[in-house]
C-alpha cells in the first residue's frame, strides 16, 4: 500500500498531473461510446473490412465487394444512407467550416475568410483551421454518440473558398483569401494542412477546396454561364492556388464549380478532373459536386450538355465527379441498365469516397484513433477563443489616419456611435458562419472599451433605401418607466408558455442567430418558445413596414410560429413550416403619435437538430434615422460611423435586387446612397468623423477618404471582431492588417463583371490608380527597411533565391509590420506588373530589429506565357521589399539580379 499511498499524494499535489489522468480516463470511457463496429468482444477473425491491420485499400475492396448496385449507388450521394447488415453507418458528406464550423450549434467563430486574409499571417490561419476541425472532430465525437449521423456534423469540411476574387462586384469574394493567386495558395496550404492535421495514420478532418476552377461570379448565371479563359489567365490566375492545396497540402477532397471551362461544366470536365487534377497534379482524394451542379447539366435553363437525368449522372462519373451534392446519381440504377455505364466505373468512385472515410479513423475502433478522444469540452475552448481574438485583432486595416487623429483618448467625454453596422449581429458572422455564444456587437465593445466616456447611439440610415434591418435598441424598453432599451425576454423549454421561463433577461433587439443552438441554457435548441414585452416608441407618426426575418436555412424542417401585439391588440401573426420556414412575414403598424405603446412578441420554435435564426426587421425612411443620428453626433466630441455591407446584401445567390445589388452581387461598389448620405451630414456638424468599414468586399469610399479623419476597414471580423475594433480604437491593438484585394476608385475603372480576363483586373494587371492598394495598411507606428541582401545577382534557371533585410521599428508603440517582397520579371506581352513573392508578419517592440529571410524557388520565380506554360525565363529581374507595393511607399528597397538560361516547369 506504501508505493500506491505515495502516487495518490503525488497527484494530489501536482494537480496538472492529476487532471490529465481524469481527462485520459474520461477520453477511455469516451472512446468506448463510440466503438463503431461493435466492441472489444468482436471476433479476432473479423471480416477484411473491419480489420484495421489490414492496409485501407485492402478494406475498401473488400467492403465494396459485398455491397449491391443499388447500395453502391445511394453511396455516391452527399445524405449516404446506412448499411446496417454491414454495419455501415451513415454519414453526410456535406459539412462548412469556412472560418469556424457552421450550421451546428455554438462553435467559436473566426473573421470572415477575407478578414484572415487581412492578417497576411500563414501560421495564424493554421491555427484558425486546426481549431476549427478540432471542434469539427468534438462534435462528430457527440453526435456519434447521440446516434446523430446529419448534415453539418460530419468530417468532411468543404473549405477553403480559394477562388480568385478578381472583381469586387462578387457577392461570394468575401468568402476567399483575396485577389492574388500566391497569397492566396499560401493561405490555403496553411488553412488545408491545419484542418488535416499531421497525424501519419488518420486525418483530423478533411479540406475541401472549392469551387474548381475559374469560379467567382456573377451569382446570376453560375448555373449556365460558360468560361473560356486565355490558358495564360488559366494557368498564371485561376489555377496556382488549387495546385499548391493538392500538391503541396495533400486536400484529400476538392469541389468542382458550376460555371463551364470551355464548353464542359466543370464537373464534367475531363481536362479540369482527369488531365489536369490526377495526372499533372497526382490528386488521389474524391471529388464532389458543388450542390446541384450535376442537374444543371440536364436542366434547360442550365448547360444542358446532357440529354437525361441518366446521361448527366454518366458524364458526372466518366469525368472524376465521385459524390453528387443533390440526389442525380441514384439514376445511376438505371443507366446500368441501359448500359451507359458499367458496374466498374461507379466502384472507381465508391471507392475513393470510402477510402477517406477510413482515412478519417471512421470504420476503426476509436481507441485507434487519436482524434476520436476529443471530448466535446474542446468546442469553444478558451484556446480557440483566444486565437479568434488574434485573428480580429491582426485583421484590421487602417486605411486612413490624418494627422494621427487615432487612437482616440480614453478619456473622450461623449463618442456617438452611428450607423447600420453599429449594432448588427450579421456584420460579426459574414456567411458560412458558426454560431457565436454571447458575441459583443460593436457599439456595446466601444462602451466597455471607452467606460470613461457616454456613448451615445443612433442606427442613422439602412444599409441601401428599401432594405430590412433590424428594428434599433433605441425603439425598445422593457417597460414605460425604464430607461435603458432593450425588451424582457422569457424563455421557455418545450415550445409552449406553460409554466415558469428558464430564462428571464433584457433583450436589447430581437436578432438573433441560433441555428442548431440553444437560445439559452436549459432550453433546447430544437423546441423552445420566447415571449418579448416591453414597450416600443416609433421615431414619427405614419405607416411603418416591419419583417419577421428567418434565417436561411437547409434543409428546412422546422414549425415558426409568431405574435406581435401592441397596446394588447393582435396585429401581425403567422404560421410556418418546412421550407416556407425559410421565409420572410411582411407587415405594416401605424403609429398615430410618437409616445410608447405596450408592445409583445411571442415566438415558438420547433425543429429537429435545427436552432433559429429570426430577427424583427424594419424598413425606416433615411430622412428620419439621418436626423437621429445628427442629433447625437452634435452632442459629441467624435463619432464613430459603422457603414459599409451586410451577408444579408452581398452573398450567395441571393433574391435582393434593389439600387447597387443584385441577386447577391452589387452593380456598383461605392457605398448605398443612404450611408452617404449618412457621412455627409455627420461631417457637416463639424465634428470629427472616423469610419468603421465591416464589409467582404471592396468599396469605393472616395469622399469619407477626403472627409473622415480616419477609415478602418475591419471586415467581418468574428466573435471577438467587436472588442478588436474597440480596442484599435483606443491604441490597445495597434493595426497591422493589410488589404489582401485593391480597392478601386469606382466601377469605371473595371472590365465588364461577366468578362473573365485578368487584363485591368488586381494590381496585377491594374493599369489604373486605386483609390488603395493591394498589401496597404497603415499602424500607429513607423517602420523602416535596410539591408537588403540577395543570395546571388545572378542566377541559373532552377536555381532558388534568397533574398533578406532588416526591419525596423523606429516609432514609439510596438506593433505588427507585414514584409512584403515582390516580384517584377522581364516583360512579356502577358505578363503582370509585379507579383507577390513572399511575406512575414512580425511584431516588433519600439526600437527593435527583426531580420527577415524569403526564399524564391523556381516556381515562384517563374511565368506563364500566352500558351499557358510556365518557364523561368532568361532575363533582369528586381525583387522589393517593404510593407506595401513599391509604388505605394519610398521605404520600399529594391535588388536586381540576373537569371540565363531557361527552365520549363511541369503544370
Amino acid at each position: 500500500m506504501e508505493p500506491i499511498t505515495k502516487r495518490v499524494g503525488l497527484l494530489n499535489v501536482f494537480g496538472e498531473t492529476r487532471s490529465m489522468w481524469l481527462r485520459l480516463v474520461s477520453a477511455f470511457f469516451l472512446v468506448l461510446s463510440l466503438m463503431p463496429f461493435g466492441s472489444f468482444a468482436q471476433s479476432s477473425k473479423q471480416l477484411p473490412y473491419l480489420d484495421s491491420y489490414l492496409s485501407n485499400d485492402e478494406r475498401v475492396n473488400d467492403l465494396v465487394s459485398r455491397m449491391t448496385l443499388d447500395e453502391k449507388v445511394a453511396q455516391l450521394i452527399n445524405t449516404a444512407p446506412a448499411i446496417p447488415r454491414l454495419n455501415l453507418p451513415a454519414y453526410d458528406y456535406w459539412s462548412e467550416g469556412l472560418h469556424g464550423v457552421a450550421r451546428s450549434g455554438y462553435a467559436t467563430l473566426f473573421p470572415q475568410a477575407i478578414g484572415m486574409a487581412a492578417t497576411w499571417d500563414a501560421p495564424l490561419i493554421h491555427q484558425i483551421s486546426t481549431a476549427i476541425s478540432i471542434e469539427a472532430r468534438a462534435k462528430y465525437n457527440e453526435a456519434v454518440r447521440l446516434n446523430i449521423h446529419s448534415i453539418y456534423y460530419g468530417l468532411t469540411i468543404w473549405s477553403p473558398n480559394i477562388n480568385i476574387f478578381r472583381d469586387p462586384r462578387w457577392g461570394r469574394g468575401q468568402e476567399t483569401y483575396g485577389e492574388d493567386p500566391f497569397l492566396t495558395g499560401r493561405l490555403g496550404v496553411a488553412f488545408v494542412e491545419g484542418l488535416q492535421g499531421d497525424n501519419p495514420d488518420y486525418l483530423r478532418a478533411i479540406a475541401t477546396p472549392k469551387h474548381y476552377a475559374v469560379h467567382s461570379g456573377p451569382e446570376s448565371t453560375r448555373h449556365s454561364a460558360n468560361v473560356d479563359p486565355s490558358p495564360h489567365d488559366l494557368w498564371d490566375t485561376y489555377l496556382p492556388a488549387f495546385r499548391a492545396t493538392i500538391t503541396e497540402a495533400k486536400a484529400a477532397s476538392i469541389m468542382c464549380a458550376y460555371n463551364s471551362i470551355n464548353d464542359y461544366p466543370a464537373c464534367a470536365n475531363k481536362y479540369l478532373l482527369q488531365s489536369i487534377l490526377r495526372d499533372d497534379w497526382s490528386f488521389k482524394g474524391f471529388v464532389t459536386s458543388d450542390c446541384g451542379a450535376i442537374d444543371d447539366f440536364y436542366e434547360m435553363t442550365a448547360h444542358h450538355t446532357s440529354p437525361s437525368k441518366e446521361a448527366a449522372a454518366v458524364a458526372g462519373i466518366e469525368a472524376g465527379t465521385d459524390t453528387n451534392c443533390g440526389d442525380t446519381y441514384l439514376a445511376l440504377t438505371e443507366a446500368l441498365k441501359k448500359h451507359l455505364i458499367s458496374e466498374l466505373q461507379i466502384d472507381v468512385s465508391l471507392k475513393r469516397l470510402l477510402l477517406a472515410r477510413y482515412r478519417l479513423g471512421l470504420f476503426d475502433d476509436a481507441f485507434k484513433v487519436p482524434y476520436a478522444a476529443i471530448p466535446f469540452s474542446e468546442v469553444n475552448s478558451p484556446s480557440h477563443k483566444e486565437v479568434a481574438k488574434t485573428a480580429a485583432r491582426e485583421s484590421m486595416v487602417l486605411l486612413k489616419n490624418d494627422s494621427s487623429f487615432l487612437p482616440l483618448n480614453l478619456n473622450t467625454r461623449t463618442i456617438a456611435v452611428v450607423g447600420p453596422n453599429a449594432a448588427s449581429l450579421a456584420a460579426i458572422e459574414g456567411n458560412y458562419n458558426a454560431i457565436a455564444e454571447d458575441a459583443k456587437l460593436p457599439v456595446d465593445a466601444i462602451a466597455a472599451e471607452f467606460r470613461n466616456s457616454r456613448i451615445l447611439y443612433a442606427q442613422g440610415s439602412p444599409y441601401a433605401d428599401q432594405v430590412p434591418l433590424p428594428i434599433p435598441r433605441t425603439v425598445f424598453h422593457p417597460s414605460k418607466s425604464a430607461t435603458e432599451n432593450g425588451l424582457k425576454g422569457e424563455y421557455f423549454s418545450g415550445g409552449t408558455f406553460e409554466g415558469k421561463p428558464v430564462t428571464t433577461r433584457i433583450d436589447k433587439a430581437i436578432d438573433f442567430d441560433w441555428n442548431s443552438a440553444s437560445p439559452t441554457p436549459g432550453v433546447p435548441s430544437n423546441s423552445f418558445a420566447v415571449r418579448w414585452t416591453g414597450t416600443i416608441t416609433a421615431p414619427q407618426t405614419g405607416d411603418l413596414a416591419l419583417t419577421m426575418h428567418f434565417g436561411d436555412c437547409y434543409p428546412c424542417t422546422g414549425h415558426e410560429q409568431f405574435k406581435i401585439f401592441v397596446d394588447g391588440e393582435l396585429i401581425a401573426s403567422d404560421s410556418l413550416s418546412g421550407s416556407d420556414s425559410n421565409s420572410d412575414s411582411h407587415f405594416r403598424l401605424n403609429f398615430v403619435d410618437t409616445d410608447p405603446h405596450d408592445f409583445k412578441v411571442e415566438y415558438i420554435h420547433h425543429a429537429p437538430l435545427r436552432g433559429a435564426d429570426l430577427s424583427l426587421e424594419w424598413t425606416p425612411q433615411s430622412s428620419y434615422l439621418r436626423k437621429e443620428a445628427v442629433a447625437i453626433a452634435q452632442k459629441s466630441e467624435v463619432i464613430v460611423a459603422f457603414v459599409g455591407l451586410s451577408p444579408n446584401l452581398e452573398g450567395e445567390e441571393m433574391p435582393l435586387h434593389v439600387e447597387g445589388f443584385s441577386g447577391g452581387d452589387r452593380t456598383d461598389i461605392k457605398l448605398p446612397a443612404a450611408q452617404q448620405e449618412l457621412l455627409e451630414a455627420l461631417t457637416a456638424t463639424g465634428k470629427p468623423l472616423v469610419v468603421v468599414l465591416m464589409n467582404g468586399s471592396a468599396l469605393s469610399v472616395n469622399w469619407a477618404h477626403e472627409h473622415a479623419k480616419a477609415i478602418l476597414e475591419a471586415w467581418y471580423p468574428g466573435e471577438a471582431g467587436s472588442e478588436a475594433i474597440a480596442e484599435t480604437l483606443s491604441g490597445q491593438n495597434n493595426p497591422g492588417g493589410r488589404l489582401p484585394v485593391t480597392f478601386y476608385a469606382g466601377v469605371e475603372q473595371l472590365p465588364a463583371f461577366d468578362d473573365y480576363s485578368m487584363a485591368n483586373r488586381t494590381y496585377r494587371y491594374f493599369k489604373g490608380k486605386p483609390l488603395y492598394g493591394f498589401g496597404y495598411g497603415l499602424s500607429y507606428t513607423t517602420f523602416s527597411y535596410q539591408n537588403l541582401r540577395l543570395s546571388s545577382s545572378n542566377l541559373k534557371a532552377g536555381d532558388s533565391l534568397t533574398a533578406e533585410a532588416d526591419v525596423k521599428n523606429t516609432g514609439i508603440r510596438e506593433g505588427d509590420e507585414v514584409a512584403e517582397l515582390y516580384l517584377i520579371s522581364p516583360h512579356s506581352s502577358v505578363s503582370p506588373n509585379l507579383a507577390l513573392a513572399g511575406f512575414t508578419r512580425l511584431h516588433l517592440k519600439p526600437g527593435e530589429t527583426m531580420h527577415v529571410t524569403f526564399t524564391l524557388d523556381c516556381r515562384i520565380l517563374s511565368q506563364v506565357d500566352d500558351k499557358g506554360n510556365r518557364a523561368v525565363v532568361p532575363g533582369s529581374y528586381v525583387v522589393a521589399v517593404g510593407g506595401a507595393q513599391p509604388a505605394d511607399s519610398r521605404l520600399v528597397k529594391t535588388a536586381a539580379f540576373s537569371v540565363q538560361n531557361t527552365l520549363i516547369l511541369p503544370p
